[in-house]
C-alpha cells in the first residue's frame, strides 16, 4: 500500500512539474516579414528606417524579424505563409506595382486572419492599386496629403482602452506630422495630434479589420531620431503584436 501511495505521489509530482514547465515554456516568437525600400524623392533613408524599426521590435523580445527589400517575396504564398505579420516600412510612388499574384497573396494573407502593419510614407505605396487603399483604410495621396516643417509636437492618446495603447501616455514627438491622409473606410483612431499645416486634428495611429485579419498604421519614423522615441518604439512593438495575434501578452 505504501509503495502504491509513493508511486501515485510520484506520478502526481511529475504531472504537476510537467504542467509548470509547459506553462513556463517560452512562447514562440512572432514572425515578422519587414519589407523596406527606397522612396521616389530620396527624402527618407529607408535603410535607417527599416533597421530602426527592426531594432524596436527585437528589443521587445517577442519577435523574429526578417528584413527584405524586394516585394517579389509576396509572389510566393508559401514564402509569406510562415509569417504572422507583414510590416511595410517604406515603398511609395517610385516602386513598380506588385504583380497580380503578389497582390492576391498579400490580401489573402491578411484576410485569413494574419496581420498587416504599415508606417510613415508606406501609406503612399502602390497608388494605382485601388484595393490597397481599402486594405489600409487611409493612404497618402501625392499633391493632397502633406505636412508642415519637421518639428516637435504633442501626441495625444485618443483611445486608452485599446491593447496597443497599454502603458502609453501623451508624449512629444520629433517628426513630420502627417496630415490629410485620404480614405473613408471605418478606422479606430488610437493616437492623434493637432496639425498647424492642415489646421485639423490628424490621426497618427489607427487600426482596422480586413477580412479576418488586423491592420495597424503608425505615421512616425521620418528618421532614426524620430524612431528613437521610447513611446514610438513601444507603439511599434505593441501594434505589431496586436496585428499578429489580436491580443497583448
Amino acid at each position: 500500500m505504501k509503495r502504491l501511495i509513493c508511486v501515485i505521489l510520484a506520478l502526481g509530482i511529475a504531472l504537476t512539474s510537467h504542467i509548470i514547465l509547459a506553462a513556463d515554456a517560452k512562447t514562440p516568437p512572432i514572425k515578422v516579414l519587414l519589407l523596406g525600400g527606397d522612396d521616389v524623392k530620396g527624402a527618407h533613408n529607408w535603410w535607417d528606417m527599416a533597421v530602426g524599426t527592426r531594432q524596436a521590435l527585437m528589443a521587445a523580445g517577442k519577435f523574429d524579424v526578417k528584413l527584405c527589400e524586394d516585394t517579389a517575396v509576396l509572389e510566393s504564398a508559401q514564402a509569406i505563409g510562415k509569417y504572422d505579420v507583414i510590416f511595410l516600412t517604406l515603398f511609395n510612388a517610385s516602386t513598380p506595382t506588385l504583380s497580380e499574384q503578389a497582390k492576391e497573396n498579400l490580401l489573402n494573407f491578411v484576410k485569413s486572419g494574419k496581420g498587416f502593419v504599415f508606417s510613415h510614407l508606406a501609406a503612399a505605396s502602390f497608388k494605382e492599386w485601388a484595393e490597397f487603399k481599402n486594405l489600409c483604410g487611409r493612404v497618402w495621396v501625392m499633391g493632397t496629403s502633406g505636412h508642415g516643417p519637421r518639428s516637435k509636437f504633442k501626441v495625444e492618446i485618443k483611445d486608452k482602452s485599446h491593447p496597443i495603447t497599454k502603458g502609453l501616455v501623451d508624449f512629444e514627438a520629433d517628426d513630420e506630422l502627417y496630415a490629410k491622409l485620404q480614405g473613408d473606410a471605418p478606422i479606430q483612431v488610437l493616437l492623434e495630434a493637432n496639425s498647424d499645416w492642415s489646421k485639423k486634428t490628424e490621426p497618427l495611429a489607427f487600426v482596422k479589420s480586413y477580412g479576418q485579419g488586423r491592420v495597424f498604421y503608425e505615421a512616425f519614423g521620418h528618421d532614426l531620431t524620430a524612431l528613437a522615441n521610447p513611446m514610438v518604439q513601444k507603439l511599434i512593438a505593441q501594434g505589431c503584436e496586436w496585428a499578429a495575434t489580436g491580443k497583448m501578452e
